[in-house]
């Protein structure tokens, strides 16, 4: 699999780390509810899904790719600083 990294280009996805699904992480000063559920609850859908990856191996972005998690296809790739995942680290 290859992820486009919009300030690297096309690499291949072992320079990248996984670090769960893109969604609005619990903040500082929220509940232990909100921790709860942020943790704890997540959806498995199989299809398409939108991801937080580390370019670890690169420049060091965040990025927010959406990948089909059955064929592994990767829609878009943007970063999590624009995508609305400012604090992604």
């Amino acid at each position: 699999m290859r992820l486009t990294c919009p300030l690297c280009g096309a690499r291949d996805h072992r320079e990248f780390s996984y670090k769960g699904a893109a969604v609005q992480r619990a903040g500082e000063g929220a509940d232990l509810e909100a921790w709860h559920a942020y943790v704890n609850l997540r959806e498995n859908p199989a299809g398409p899904l939108q991801e937080l990856w580390f370019h670890h191996m690169g420049c060091g972005a965040w990025l927010k790719v959406t990948r089909d998690t059955v064929t592994h296809e990767v829609s878009n790739v943007e970063l999590a600083s624009e995508a609305g995942l400012g604090g992604a680290a």
